[in-house]
């Protein structure tokens, strides 16, 4: 698998407690941007809710899991996408956001076991119309002892998935959560 590019975005693997938790939130009626699930998603400063985070967020609160809402035709739907300038009411978007998630993600290029520790950003948004998941991948060229928005905690131990791989899947935690300080920690 991780010798062929097929980005699915930060998939939640696990939490320290065993749980990963959703949590709730909501979108605007109309908002002009797609959401996929699994992507990155951050907190409206004007409005308080969900938006995609662009790549090079330092306020990346956790991943979109998906949404539910009723249409203008009064009935209730629930999706893994919000889809651009849809508009509806009473809308519930979950989100996996707790700052000790650890994520899986497949780097654009090859993770090495050295580069557990080194931060770097993810690919632009986007994300498949048809399944509703994200494609958003680790931008391997920028790993280092960098200050970026993800840090990379591990390497998938999946028996497919070796360190070095063309297309690597790392194990990764929010390093700019944003709802902590962050800093460059490795040393």
């Amino acid at each position: 698998m991780s010798s062929v590019a097929s980005p699915f975005g930060l998939k939640p693997a696990f939490h320290p407690s065993g749980i990963i938790r959703q949590q709730l939130s909501t979108i605007i009626s109309g908002l002009g941007s797609d959401i996929f699930q699994f992507s990155p998603v951050r907190i409206d400063d004007a409005t308080g809710a969900l938006v995609p985070a662009v790549a090079t967020a330092s306020n990346v609160l956790g991943v979109f899991s998906g949404v539910e809402w009723t249409g203008t035709d009064g009935r209730r739907r629930v999706g893994n996408r919000w889809e651009s300038g849809t508009v509806g009411t009473d809308i519930v978007a979950y989100y996996v956001g707790d700052a000790d998630t650890v994520y899986e993600i497949q780097g654009d290029g090859p993770v090495l076991q050295a580069n557990v520790g080194d931060q770097a950003d993810y690919n632009a948004l986007g994300g498949n119309a048809v399944t509703g998941l994200s494609n958003v991948s680790l931008a391997t060229a920028g790993l280092g002892n960098v200050a970026a928005t993800l840090r990379v905690v591990g390497i998938n131990p999946a028996p497919d998935n070796v360190p070095g791989d063309l297309f690597t899947i790392a194990q990764v935690m929010i390093a700019e959560h944003a709802y902590n300080a962050y800093t460059v920690v490795k040393t």
